[in-house]
């Protein structure tokens, strides 16, 4: 299916926009992780104790917060959220600090007696050391890294290694702007965002991929007799509609999980929304271009070697 006839966009010579538009969007996100001292941590990864309660009446988040006061909890986090049965829950999360002792018991005696005419359901309690939410960063990070190496293997061995490198700076491109977009939104990292960047990840090399297959048959057809910075333009514009049309699709079922599934998946969702956005963006205006950049640079040294 074609979504463009023939299409004759300037793409490569229009990058250094590309690259402006990226480097602010990375910048923005880059101040917003340091003003909030990083990416703001699930209980997965910091430790601490969730608990999910669903109250028979509706109860106002703020009440069901001031109910808990007389516990002394200092960082007690208190969120209404629609679960997947489309019913409002309560979500209470404690940091590690105070999850010492039986404090979920604490936590469900005090909701009892302060709203004893609206009984309510526990849901789930979930805990989680400091130690294993450290361990659980470590492996999430390793994974992260694991997944970068064996990309970069395998583009070497089936292309070569400046398809490579422009691969994984359109990946690390991806990664950091939905991580800033996060940042942004003052959303959660769980380990179910991770899977999310790792899919993410997965989805954008292979539409890089595509990409590249087709500046490898357009050099080896056009070789000698066409400039390298056109061939990438021309093999860009040639997959583009592929891209388009792949892109559409899956943002489609993306924003159904976003718009209606819930506050349960709605981070991961999002993340998978962005990801998809921005993950089309850089197999046009990222991943390409690097390695038409790596290219000259390489017979910019050639020519210095010659003189």
């Amino acid at each position: 299916m074609k979504f463009l006839v023939d299409p004759k966009f300037r793409i490569i010579q229009q990058r250094r926009t590309g690259y402006i538009i990226s480097a602010v969007v990375i910048l923005l996100g880059i101040g917003s992780l340091i003003l909030h001292g990083g990416p703001r941590y699930a209980i997965d990864f910091t430790g601490g104790t969730e608990i999910m309660v669903s109250f028979q009446e509706h109860i106002p988040e703020g009440e069901v917060r001031n109910a808990l006061v007389p516990l002394n909890l200092t960082s007690i986090e208190v969120k209404a959220i629609i679960g997947q049965d489309g019913k409002e829950h309560i979500a209470m999360k404690l940091s590690a600090e105070e999850s010492m002792g039986d404090i979920s018991s604490q936590v469900l005696t005090q909701l009892q007696e302060s709203f004893s005419d609206n009984p309510y359901e526990v849901l789930s309690v979930d805990k989680v050391g400091p130690k294993i939410g450290n361990e659980l960063k470590a492996a999430a990070l390793w994974a992260i890294l694991i997944a970068m190496f064996f990309i970069i293997l395998y583009l070497t061995i089936r292309f070569e290694f400046k398809f490579a490198v422009g691969a994984i700076v359109a990946l690390a491109h991806d990664v950091l702007i939905t991580l800033g977009i996060f940042s942004l939104m003052n959303y959660e990292i769980s380990l179910a965002i991770i899977g999310a960047f790792l899919t993410i990840i997965g989805y954008s090399l292979n539409d890089t991929i595509v990409v590249y297959d087709r500046i490898r048959e357009n050099i080896k057809k056009l070789k000698n007799t066409v400039a390298y910075d056109e061939v990438i333009n021309r093999s860009i514009n040639e997959s583009l509609s592929r891209t388009i049309v792949t892109s559409m699709t899956t943002l489609f079922v993306t924003l159904i999980l976003l718009l209606i599934g819930g506050d349960v998946i709605h981070n991961f969702a999002f993340a998978l929304t962005v990801g998809v956005l921005v993950g089309t963006y850089s197999s046009v205006f990222i991943a390409s271009p690097v390695v038409l950049e790596w290219q000259m640079r390489s017979q910019r040294q050639e020519l210095l070697k010659k003189k």
